[in-house]
């Protein structure tokens, strides 16, 4: 039976040496990247009287606790120990307490051994990370504190090993993260301003009453997408170590640098506007000016950012639909525009991918999913200007992938947009013109001879892109 949470500190999780663990668990795989944030978050809050770290699950076998939840954060604080220990030896860390503190640690806490050749190796990267960030000037004698008796976790204890695998299994059986958007919420809940604190109430309503699997959809099919792919970087699964893409800055806190001068006018500017009495009266309100892939403004802000795109998706209508039958089909991007907005092929473009017999297999999936997230870029950035010609151009660039492949793997499709780079394109664009006047090479074999996508090839050749 599990056992009600309790909070307690760094230290007092460290220092026990009866932590474990299991065999069931899976590599140690936080890089670099993910300790540097680690230290981040905490160097960023420690003027505050304490810091939450997050969950960490246990089950008790006997004397052992083995760790069901959480072996990620607690390897790599037990490395930040480690490191620390060293630090006193070489440089002798003047305040006794702290001193006494990293002698019981040293005496008490677990030494792990690791088979996995993926432990070993992140388990060394990240010891010599730590010992450079622990042994700076600038990580002082406070932060050591703050680190160990400050920084807190939450510990939930299962009662027994059945128990122990079931919560293991629900996490981590899929081979999948615990969901991050659930993560962003709980930190972008915590980074609310105090002003906003009215706020914080409606935000969690919105967001519990949106359905999970939309959520999830929202944040790992055309977010995280166009993110990633924007900055030339690969997106294929998106899990909890990605969400620091949407962790930004706190316009409260944040230190005075230019680039964030942009941020603080258009946040202030958009309260005081909503704000004045005239609104009373024109009942007008001014939404702020998100786009896909600015700087994340924290709290309030964010909350407001997934409205925003899940509201803006909804109505594109690109969004998956899940059937009673379990099986994906989309939306009509064509309602958006309606007839008299599209010209040229665009019509005929969203009425094929709509409907031709091919459109829901894996690999055709994926397909649509690059001319979604490209669709929805070129309007968060351009609006409806010139769309029909912007829909021929980012059929083209997509479905030339599915002409050529028997089959289209994720790896394909990722391939695809980092190699010929029309996200890249957008990101630095200053006239829609810079992406419509791009040429999509022309296809001179196609390798798929299936019958099932003779519409896409019937409107390529229509087009004048296939000989």
């Amino acid at each position: 039976m599990t056992k009600p949470a309790e909070i307690i500190s760094v230290y007092e999780l460290i220092v026990d040496s009866r932590l474990y663990i299991p065999e069931y668990q899976r590599p140690y795989k936080w890089t670099n990247k993910h300790i540097n944030e680690l230290f981040y978050d905490i160097a960023t809050h420690n003027d505050k009287s304490a810091y939450r770290l997050g969950t960490i699950v246990l089950h008790w076998d006997g004397q052992k606790k083995n760790i069901a939840d959480g072996q990620q954060r607690i390897i790599s604080l037990l490395l930040a120990a480690h490191a620390l220990i060293q630090r006193n030896k070489n440089d002798n860390i003047g305040r006794k307490d702290l001193q006494g503190l990293l002698c019981q640690l040293k005496e008490n806490m677990v030494n792990p051994t690791f088979t996995s050749e993926i432990s070993k190796i992140n388990i060394r990267s990240n010891y010599l990370e730590v010992q450079r960030i622990v042994s700076r000037s600038d990580f002082t004698e406070a932060q050591i504190d703050f680190l160990l008796n400050k920084c807190e976790v939450v510990v939930v204890r299962l009662g027994d090993v059945s128990e122990a695998f079931q919560f293991f299994d629900s996490q981590n059986a899929r081979g999948r993260d615990l969901e991050p958007h659930d993560l962003l919420k709980a930190y972008h809940l915590r980074e609310f301003s105090p002003h906003d604190e009215h706020l914080k109430e409606v935000a969690v309503e919105r967001w519990e009453s949106s359905d999970t699997e939309d959520l999830a959809m929202l944040f790992s099919q055309y977010l995280y997408r166009i993110r990633n792919w924007s900055k030339g970087e690969s997106a294929r699964y998106f899990g909890k170590d990605d969400s620091y893409l949407f962790k930004g800055v706190n316009i409260d806190t944040a230190a005075s640098y230019p680039y964030i001068q942009q941020l603080r006018i258009a946040h202030q500017f958009v309260d005081q506007y909503n704000g004045q009495y005239e609104r009373k009266i024109d009942s007008y309100e001014f939404s702020f000016p998100f786009q896909l892939d600015q700087t994340i403004i924290n709290g309030r802000r964010f909350f407001e950012l997934i409205n925003h795109y899940q509201a803006k998706i909804d109505q594109i209508g690109a969004k998956y639909k899940r059937t009673k039958s379990n099986t994906a089909g989309h939306c009509s991007v064509h309602e958006l525009f309606g007839p008299e907005k599209l010209d040229g092929f665009a019509q005929e473009i969203l009425k094929t991918l709509n409907e031709y017999s091919a459109r829901n297999r894996t690999g055709d999936r994926y397909v649509r999913a690059m001319f979604d997230c490209l669709l929805i870029y070129y309007i968060d950035k351009f609006g409806n200007t010139d769309i029909s010609m912007a829909i021929e151009k980012i059929f083209i660039w997509a479905y030339s992938l599915r002409l050529q492949k028997h089959a289209v793997q994720l790896a394909s499709m990722d391939n695809h947009v980092l190699e010929n780079n029309l996200f890249h394109l957008i990101k630095y664009a200053t006239r829609h013109h810079d992406v419509i006047n791009y040429s999509p090479p022309k296809l001179h074999k196609k390798i798929d001879s299936s019958k099932t996508i003779e519409p896409i090839e019937t409107l390529f050749k229509k087009m004048k892109y296939y000989e």
